[in-house]
């Protein structure tokens, strides 16, 4: 599977891991729905609303790309190793990279004000639990995309060509041998091709 099919793959799930994460930190911070709607919409969340068009398009990426490691474990294309580094690297920085901008972008504010808010660390600390078991997944949907682009590679049926139908060759049809020192006693003798 070429590397870039391997990113194309990876990246939609550790996004939708993120976002998860981030979803149940701030429903962990503020378990009461209406403060946690007024923290959403005064901390820059507003766009939360199209977060499932976000994660649909994520999902149809994945599957197209898993699509594409079946073709090419069927043509015989070797299954790139998932970088494990990705699912522990991206999900932190793509946390708090969206941590610094919806509050930047929405109040103002500078970088430390977006570490200093509740749902910083606990946001943080969901992250990695969520990226392993996006790694699990996507290791997982890998190895059974790379076993079925195998199992259809392995199945080919030859059809012989018009050509080839009218050149069949005879099965070999093996004479027995000559025992001239048997004489007459060659028809008691043990078989000569054991079945």
């Amino acid at each position: 599977m070429r590397r870039a099919l391997t990113w194309l793959f990876t990246v939609p799930l550790v996004l939708t891991g993120s976002q998860a994460a981030h979803v149940l930190a701030y429903r962990l911070v503020y378990p009461s729905s209406q403060v946690r709607l007024h923290a959403l919409l005064l901390t820059g969340h507003g766009y939360m609303d199209r977060l499932p068009l976000v994660l649909g398009i994520a999902v149809a990426v994945a599957a197209v790309s898993l699509v594409a490691a079946v073709v090419d474990a069927a043509r015989g294309r070797p299954l790139r190793a998932l970088p494990a580094w990705a699912f522990a690297l991206l999900p932190l920085a793509t946390f708090a990279l969206q941590e610094v901008l919806e509050r930047s972008l929405h109040a103002g504010t500078f970088f430390w004000q977006a570490v200093e808010s509740p749902t910083f660390v606990p946001g943080l600390a969901l992250q990695l639990p969520f990226a392993a078991v996006a790694l699990l997944a996507a290791r997982l949907l890998l190895r059974t995309a790379s076993a079925v682009g195998r199992f259809v590679g392995g199945v080919r049926v030859r059809v012989p060509r018009a050509r080839d139908r009218l050149l069949l060759r005879p099965a070999a049809v093996r004479l027995p041998r000559l025992a001239p020192l048997a004489a007459s006693a060659a028809g008691r003798a043990p078989p000569l091709l054991a079945r």
